[in-house]
């Protein structure tokens, strides 16, 4: 039996890291939450934590596809744009629930979504099957983004 390599213990640590570091933050039935006006669209806050369950655990899945399965030299770029994404990630719920900075909050959706796109667009062509395990990522990613804006127009 083929030893596990460390690398492959410690991507799903780092990606359940992402919300460990935010969990603390995110307060969707906060005061301050709830007092901002919604657009129609806003999904109800139990809904989010589903989400992003599921997105981790895709995520997570992706990053280890990617290691174990795409050269080493070819993964500068994507680990990069994982680095980026996953540190966006971390600080966008003590940006907009601790902070209440709507407009850095948006640019971190944004951030977000274009990194996520990003990464489909560079595995594409290297490991298709972690490309397609990020697509509900992007698409949640963008839908976040098209929110914050919403409730940052709607409430500044």
């Amino acid at each position: 039996m083929k030893p596990i390599k460390e690398e492959y213990i410690l991507i799903p640590l780092i990606v359940a890291a992402v919300p460990l570091v935010s969990a603390g933050s995110t307060m969707a039935n906060s005061d301050w939450y709830q007092s901002l006006v919604q657009p129609s669209f806003a999904p109800p806050g139990f809904l989010f934590g589903i989400v992003w369950t599921a997105l981790y655990i895709l995520i997570a899945i992706s990053m280890l596809l990617v290691w174990s399965r795409v050269k080493k030299k070819n993964r500068g770029m994507i680990a990069g744009l994982f680095g980026i994404n996953l540190f966006a990630n971390a600080i966008w719920s003590p940006v907009f629930f601790i902070e209440h900075q709507l407009d850095l909050a948006l640019h971190l959706a944004a951030i977000l979504a274009l990194t996520t796109w990003l990464l489909i667009y560079e595995l594409w062509s290297r490991e298709r099957t972690a490309a397609w395990l990020l697509v509900p990522y992007a698409l949640w990613t963008t839908f976040a983004t098209v929110l914050a804006t919403s409730i940052w127009l709607l409430n500044t």
